[in-house]
């Protein structure tokens, strides 16, 4: 693996929350490592009071990245230092998330770096921009031009692996939406993606739509209509998938490598309760390395220093070892 190909990029989120800090403080981290190198992706103002602090240096100039005692930059003057208002999601804020997000992506197509991790953005920044923004899977699919539900969000953390099947939407929307031709997209987005992470033929389990995945229709029969003929048809194309299961049930049976949750909160809640904030949310089937941490821009402690880089670093440490 080249040097370029080692470097795994970060973006720093939303410039009012605790994005940069978290970015600057993980790049600090893994300023040694010896296996990858991180590119913070963003503008000099948000993390260079964090780099300073902490001894280093930033070095925007490319042909010098990779320098003992600096934190590599790639600047992109998307947010001017007077429109920075620590602790309040605004439309710059939002429209400044996105074009590191922009920046980032090309550098990965044009080969300067491998992977993405993203800082924690906010929804409410980003649409307050104009900008409609459902969560990074959808602007993934929108710039890289792979079309409307090709990528799909996998929440990794406390030992788990979820993929979810729709994810920032009204749940009467996202239960409409459920068809077999989308819950097998997703789940095969997931082998794909467990393959990367080196896992071979994965054992895949599919949670059901209702209590007790329907109990034979006695709770409605979306399962029976819905589930079972994609895993019918995931089954005929070799993948090991397999219910539908009530996700309780399921989620306590030993030996499957990834989990496939129908909406937002039926995958959320375990990874969120064993990992905390410790997740990282992986999205997956746009051919792009790209993930950003499990949790939110915590705005109530931006600009303080309290922030954890914990999620930044496992999900870089993730991403650096797909192949």
């Amino acid at each position: 693996m080249t040097a370029q190909k080692e470097r795994v990029l970060i973006t720093v989120g939303d410039a009012n929350g605790i994005g940069p800090e978290v970015a600057a403080k993980a790049a600090i981290a893994l300023a040694d490592d010896p296996t990858l190198r991180p590119v913070v992706v963003g503008d000099r103002h948000l993390v260079e009071p964090v780099v300073t602090a902490a001894g280093f240096t930033l070095e925007p100039s490319m042909d010098k990245w990779g320098a003992p005692g600096h934190v590599d930059l790639h600047e992109v003057g998307a947010l001017n230092a007077a429109d920075v208002t620590p602790g309040t999601p605004t439309a710059a804020s939002g429209r400044a998330t996105v074009a590191y997000i922009e920046r980032a992506v090309t550098l990965v197509k044009d080969g300067t770096g491998r992977a993405i991790v993203a800082c924690p953005h906010s929804e409410t920044a980003v649409n307050a921009s104009g900008r409609t923004f459902s969560g990074y899977p959808n602007l993934l699919s929108e710039l890289l031009g792979t079309g409307e539900d090709s990528v799909f969000l996998m929440l990794i953390g406390g030992g788990l692996r979820v993929v979810h099947v729709t994810l920032h939407e009204g749940i009467h929307t996202a239960l409409d939406r459920l068809t077999p031709e989308l819950i097998e997209r997703a789940t095969l987005a997931a082998h794909q993606a467990l393959s990367g992470l080196g896992i071979d033929a994965p054992r895949i389990g599919l949670f059901g739509i209702n209590p007790h995945a329907g109990e034979g229709g006695l709770f409605g029969d979306e399962d029976d209509r819905i589930v079972t003929p994609a895993i019918e048809r995931l089954r005929a194309q070799g993948i090991d998938a397999h219910g539908p299961e009530g996700a309780d049930v399921m989620l306590v049976r030993e030996g499957y490598d990834a989990f496939v949750a129908m909406y937002h909160d039926q995958g959320h809640i375990p990874v969120k309760l064993l990992a905390g904030r410790r997740s990282a949310a992986m999205s997956i089937g746009s051919g792009l390395v790209f993930s950003s941490v499990g949790h939110g821009a915590a705005f109530d402690i931006a600009g303080k220093g309290q922030a954890s880089s914990d999620a930044a670093v496992a999900a870089i440490r993730l991403l650096g070892g797909i192949q």
